[in-house]
């Protein structure tokens, strides 16, 4: 199974993500990262991706193929993360067929309501948690 964790900015949210993804599956999957600049890809492939890529065209043809999408919810709401997200970055991450584990992350220029305020840790651990289920077969 391949999954792409999705980040831009410095990627610490991504970071987070592969270091727990890959603890947790260990040889059950692929992990790549996929960042919308060179520091969150590269600090990505640091934290364990097997590999990663850069930009608009790299994000869109990636993720094509791949099994599983995660990352913040930004990645599907064009020119959030400041602007990262292209509106070509989000359309694609949209209509992928993988199936998204998004993280609610408010920003500048959006609010998600009816969610409970709690730690980002919190969300990544279910993010994690879901991801898992989904490798096992026990969701999809």
């Amino acid at each position: 199974m391949l999954i792409a964790v999705i980040d831009g900015m410095g990627g610490g949210l991504g970071v987070q993500l592969v270091t727990q993804l890959s603890a947790q599956l260990g040889q059950k999957a692929d992990i790549i990262a996929l960042g919308t600049n060179a520091l969150a890809t590269n600090n990505m492939v640091r934290a364990g991706a097997m590999r990663g890529a850069t930009g608009e065209n790299a994000v869109i043809v990636s993720i094509r193929k791949v099994d599983i999408v995660v990352g913040p919810i930004g990645i599907i709401i064009p020119n959030s993360l400041m602007g990262e997200i292209t509106p070509k970055i989000a359309e694609a991450v949209a209509s992928a067929d993988a199936h998204k584990v998004l993280i609610p992350v408010n920003q500048q220029h959006f609010d998600i309501v009816g969610l409970e305020a709690r730690p980002l840790v919190v969300s990544i651990k279910e993010a994690v948690t879901k991801v898992n289920e989904l490798v096992q077969g026990k969701s999809w």
